[in-house]
């Protein structure tokens, strides 16, 4: 599924139990607010927190995208989840640890909205490009916490040893040409450790990053837009391209590279 807006460079978890969070997130410049339903939310909290994320995205989070992230499909939560969340205002659903696309076609059917898939697992991400491209699915989201349990990965693990499976999801991602979002970041007295590593990100080919603090949105906000000489960079190949293969500042050019920068351009301005 090609999704027809521009990918958010932030998305920002909340539970959706906290008021006070989602309140505050209205004056945020987070791209996409998730209201989580799953892992932020205590089990005899799940009801009346789902009641409160059908209430806030009717009540709207401005220019922002919201998504509401269900329970998973194991979970005695995840029905109720899925027929709250269809019947709202949230522009996506969100499902935690996709597995397979005939569930996630599933699901997808049931909720008829936008779909994000979180990959999670081991099994999700061998299957990351059937998920991808089930109808109604708009991009993938790489869980990196789940993952790097599931595949016992030790605690000290950098994301090194996650390489091969995030580079799969954004392989997913890009065959189906649906949004990539990397996971997120835990340290939140690190902000030089979350730049780098949303500059890995965007290296890897993600759209964006999915956050867990307001205060991190600045920084994966700038890290994962074009930076100034990179605009520069973009406007002059366009200018300079007549068409074709052709010499530009030392290397070879041809429509793909002026596609590319006009991308970027684009990018700039949402």
């Amino acid at each position: 599924m090609t999704t027809a807006r521009l990918a958010p460079r932030t998305a920002l978890f909340l539970p959706a139990s906290n008021p006070r969070a989602i309140e505050k997130a209205r004056g945020l410049a987070a791209d996409l607010v998730i209201l989580d339903l799953e892992d932020a939310v205590k089990d005899a909290d799940k009801g009346t927190a789902r009641i409160a994320a059908v209430a806030a995205v009717a009540e709207g989070f401005g220019p922002r995208l919201a998504a509401i992230r269900l329970n998973g499909i194991e979970s005695g939560e995840h029905l109720e989840d899925v027929t709250a969340v269809a019947a709202s205002l949230a522009d996506f659903a969100v499902l935690p640890k996709a597995e397979s696309a005939a569930d996630v076609a599933q699901v997808s059917k049931a909720l008829g909205k936008p779909l994000l898939a979180m990959i999670e697992t081991p099994l999700g991400v061998l299957a990351a490009a059937e998920i991808a491209a089930v109808p109604g699915v708009s991009g993938l989201i790489a869980g990196t916490n789940d993952l790097a349990a599931s595949l016992r990965l030790p605690p000290s693990s950098g994301r090194a040893q996650m390489s091969v499976a995030l580079q799969t999801i954004v392989l997913a991602a890009r065959a189906s040409q649906v949004w990539a979002l990397d996971g997120v970041f835990n340290k939140l007295d690190d902000p030089e450790g979350l730049a780098a590593e949303c500059r890995e990100g965007r290296a890897l080919g993600f759209d964006g990053k999915s956050l867990i603090h307001p205060n991190q949105i600045a920084i994966a906000a700038g890290a994962f837009g074009p930076g100034e000489r990179e605009l520069e960079d973009a406007r002059a190949l366009i200018a300079a391209a007549t068409g074709g293969a052709e010499r530009y500042q030392g290397r070879m050019i041809e429509t793909m590279h002026v596609d590319q920068a006009r991308a970027l351009l684009e990018r700039s301005s949402d």
